[in-house]
């Protein structure tokens, strides 16, 4: 139906490519005149169109002359000139949209003509990638373009920020042209360079600092993501966290970790591989009574032990569903988990909801302390901050609803400056793995002896180093290329394209890196690509059969599968297997039929949409957090920035006198109790001299009035205590930044909480998200009416000392950490100073550290 209506109506790619080309004529039209500008006139017209710049649609007038500069630019510097079809892409980029273009199809220049047409606004532009090697690559080698025009150029890697200097040298030769300086300055940059990572986190710090000369970015204004279906699809399941200790029992971890191992599958629990959930059965569940030592007649079940439900549910979850060197490896005492997309270590990232203690226990290493969270935000939400946000990949077209959906950004496919002739073979379907990885063996041979190179594509740690294993005891040499091989990553695809070479790689490794044939090879064949299984993704199978037939090279790729795959014990094998029963088909006798092909897709199809739902899922319930986040974020900016806030105390303390009165009155009767309403506000503000009689049969109104009157002659008792001209302000900014952030962070817990739990909902016939933005909703008058109670009380008690101390909140203490996967490409480590119990404290008060911020009762808070 749909290949139909795009034969009546013309496909829709189609007609914004030839929308693109009377634009891609204009450029080409001046590229004779361009080469005759030297690089001062160059510069010149860069200059002009900034000082002429009003709004964003001045751009469009500016494009054609800017791409033509830019084509020049990388001509003289690069000797690299853009082809029509990168000058389509760049358009499409500048239009907002995201530019699918095949590898090998240069979209790291394509970039260049976008980028530099937008840093003309003066606004900034990142240009976001997956890793800090990709980011320090992409300075170095396009800064030179971007220099040549006039443009500064910032890098931000995970603990480090450079601009590009041509001018500077470097001690270490890996950073050349890049000299180091503060993470604001490489922000304030023309463009920055950074990964989706660096470029989140540095947002939420920002939202936590106390002082304004102490944030790093500008406004969201234009952002071009590299590899987007990566970062905004294959990520964007994980929000990104901050957060900080929080006490827990590791006893508990490492007593259930202990029961579960005792416990015998299918006997006592049963494991659903399709959802990658364990549950006990009525036999297991006795059996751990028994060894939790639950007294006979009593259920772990019952809301006494709430809590070991929590330990046991989590180490089930971890002995039963997450294997090792799959889901994780154990290195030096530590559970590092391995991204299942890209086979790389996240280093840094843990497990929430006690998940990684459980795990940890449960391989016998040190279990850390559980965190709370101090600052989350998804990728969805903060990608869509961005003023215009576009995006670049090989494989984006599989996903092209969920781009539109989530992001609204259309997929435009660019098409190739020549002509693709990779040979795409069909599946070949074993019934055993051990079979399958005998063929890979033996295809991998053939192809080394006729001196063809060969990528070969695993879905894990574990089965890159099973492959490797059968490859030595071959004799076969071989590179391998995984989470443990991350620093060595891009040098090793560079040399995957060399005559006869065998590189293993897990799936999507050394991606951004092309491979380069080595001369000769063209003529034997091109790089062979092997799949040893199927990944639940198209897109990740499409990506790993892109590695080869770039720029109209040569290549090929053929895909192993077998009945024991994951992805063929989820969805559907009976039949498959059936069929090579009855056929009589031994182990490494291949099946190659279209119906096993369909069935694949069929299968792939079926994750895909249903990891879509789970990544909707996320952004609905995040959208709920986002409405919270911007009111308190955009409060927080105002109060940093040093605004006045002495309006929003008053305020606040009258609507808080407001909230007593009505409270403690009976709307019906029209009576109010009297000696509760003064109660309560003698708790919140003392040294009142209106007695009850003064104050009694006063109306609501009237006695709300008196009551404000009187908080009114108490504050300037208050502010009286701060003669310092500021003091006061600064007491007033310091006591809302406090108290926001304390709440702030308690929120965030209990809507976690409620997000883990609201789930149960369903089966009282409710729509758990439904349920969720509803009490979400309730939580957040709450917490904005207890934010308004303690900042009342606060202010009354503010003393001299408030005054003299750096302001320091619940969220700037230094000991917080993020989820953030530790990018090992960059051997640089952050240096810090710890502060021993017995030196001056830093804040400046003359205490010992033990006696200020370093007591047992601050570190708590933090």
């Amino acid at each position: 139906m749909r290949t139909f209506f795009s034969r009546l109506l013309g496909d829709s790619n189609d007609k914004e490519i030839k929308n693109i080309h009377p634009i891609v004529d204009e450029v080409n039209e001046l590229e004779a005149q361009f080469e005759k500008l030297s690089q001062a006139e160059l510069r010149q017209l860069m200059v002009e169109f900034r000082d002429d710049y009003e709004d964003a649609a001045d751009l469009d007038d500016y494009l054609p002359q800017v791409f033509a500069a830019v084509r020049e630019a990388a001509k003289r510097t690069q000797a690299k000139r853009h082809f029509d079809v990168q000058l389509i892409g760049g358009v499409a980029l500048h239009e907002g949209k995201v530019a699918e273009m095949r590898t090998g199809e240069g979209k790291t220049l394509t970039a260049t003509l976008a980028v530099a047409l937008n840093a003309l606004s003066g606004k900034g532009v990142h240009v976001v990638t997956v890793n800090d090697y990709l980011v320090k690559r992409d300075t170095q080698w396009m800064g030179e373009i971007y220099d040549y025009l006039g443009f500064s150029v910032g890098c931000i890697q995970h603990d480090s920020a450079y601009v590009y200097d041509a001018d500077y040298i470097s001690d270490d030769e890996r950073m050349a042209r890049l000299r180091p300086v503060s993470r604001r300055e490489a922000y304030e940059a023309d463009i920055t360079h950074t990964t989706n990572n660096e470029v989140g986190f540095d947002y939420l710090r920002d939202n936590m600092v106390v002082d304004a000369t102490k944030l790093v970015q500008r406004p969201l204004n234009y952002a071009i993501v590299d590899e987007v279906d990566n970062i905004l699809i294959d990520e964007a399941r994980t929000p990104l966290i901050i957060s900080g200790p929080a006490g827990d029992a590791a006893d508990r971890y490492y007593q259930f970790a202990q029961i579960i191992k005792q416990l015998r599958k299918d006997r006592d629990y049963e494991v659903d591989i399709k959802h990658r959930n364990a549950t006990l059965t009525e036999a297991g569940i006795d059996k751990v009574e028994q060894l939790a030592g639950i007294p006979s007649g009593e259920s772990i079940y019952d809301e006494r032990y709430v809590e070991l439900t929590h330990y046991l549910e989590q180490a089930l979850t971890a002995y039963a569903v997450y294997t090792r060197d799959k889901d994780y490896i154990v290195r030096e005492g530590e559970v590092i988990i391995i991204d299942e997309f890209t086979g790389r270590m996240m280093v840094g990232r843990r497990y929430n909801e006690g998940l990684h203690q459980s795990i940890e226990a449960k391989e016998n290493v040190r279990v850390r302390r559980q965190n709370v969270t101090m600052a989350t935000i998804t990728f969805q939400n903060y990608f869509r901050m961005y003023d215009k946000l576009a995006g670049m990949t090989g494989t984006a077209e599989t996903e092209s609803e969920e781009f539109y959906r989530i992001y609204n950004l259309p997929v435009v496919t660019i098409p190739t400056n020549r002509e693709m002739i990779r040979d795409d073979a069909g599946d070949q379907i074993f019934k055993t793995e051990s079979g399958k990885f005998a063929a890979v063996v033996n295809e991998i041979e053939q192809m080394r002896g006729a001196g063809r190179p060969v990528l070969v594509g695993t879905t894990s740690i574990e089965k890159s180093e099973e492959l490797s294993g059968m490859l030595e005891r071959k004799g076969i040499e071989h590179s391998v290329l995984n989470a443990k091989q991350h620093e060595r990553e891009a040098a090793i695809v560079a040399e995957a394209g060399k005559r006869g070479t065998v590189t293993i790689a897990t799936n999507m490794a050394g991606r951004g890196t092309d491979i380069q044939l080595e001369d000769g090879v063209a003529g034997i064949g091109g790089l062979h690509i092997i799949g040893t299984e199927r990944h639940e993704s198209r897109r990740i199978d499409n990506q790993l059969r892109g590695r080869a037939g770039r720029q109209g090279d040569p290549g090929s790729s053929r895909f192993f599968v077998s009945l024991e795959d994951e992805l063929m014990r989820r969805f559907g094998t009976d039949r498959i297997g059936g069929l090579m029963n009855r056929l009589g088909m031994e182990e490494d006798q291949p099946i190659e039929h279209r119906m096993i092909s369909k069935s694949l897709e069929s299968a792939q199809t079926k994750v895909e949409g249903h990891n879509f739902d789970r990544r909707k899922h996320v952004v609905e319930y995040d959208d709920v957090m986002n409405r919270h986040r911007e009111v308190i974020y955009g409060d927080r900016r105002k109060i940093v920035a040093g605004e006045d806030v002495h309006e929003k105390i008053t305020d606040l303390i009258d609507a808080e006198i407001e909230f007593l009165v009505d409270s403690h009155g009976d709307e019906k009767e029209r009576s109010i109790d009297l000696g509760a309403v003064l109660q309560a506000y003698d708790a919140i503000i003392p040294g009142r001299q209106a007695t009850e009689a003064d104050l009694d049969g006063l109306d609501r109104d009237a006695l709300i009035e008196r009551l404000m009157a009187e908080a009114d002659r108490a504050f300037e008792e208050v502010a009286a205590r701060f003669p310092a001209e500021d003091a006061m302000a600064k007491v007033e900014r310091h006591v809302l930044l406090m108290v926001i952030d304390k709440l702030w962070v308690d929120h965030l817990t209990a809507m976690d909480d409620l997000r883990q739990g609201v789930g149960l909902q369903a089966y009282g016939q409710k729509d758990p998200l439904v349920v969720y933005k509803t009490e979400g909703y309730r939580m957040y008058a709450q917490l904005q009416q207890n934010i308004q109670h303690d900042v009342v009380r606060a202010i009354y008690r503010a003393q001299p000392v408030v005054a003299q101390q750096p302001l320091r909140t619940r969220i700037t203490e230094t000991d917080v950490s993020t989820n953030a996967a530790q990018d090992t490409s960059n051997p640089a480590q952050r240096k810090t100073t710890k502060v021993r119990p017995n030196q001056p404290c830093p804040c400046g008060s003359g205490k010992k550290y033990k006696h200020c911020h370093g007591a047992p009762g601050a570190r708590a808070v933090a």
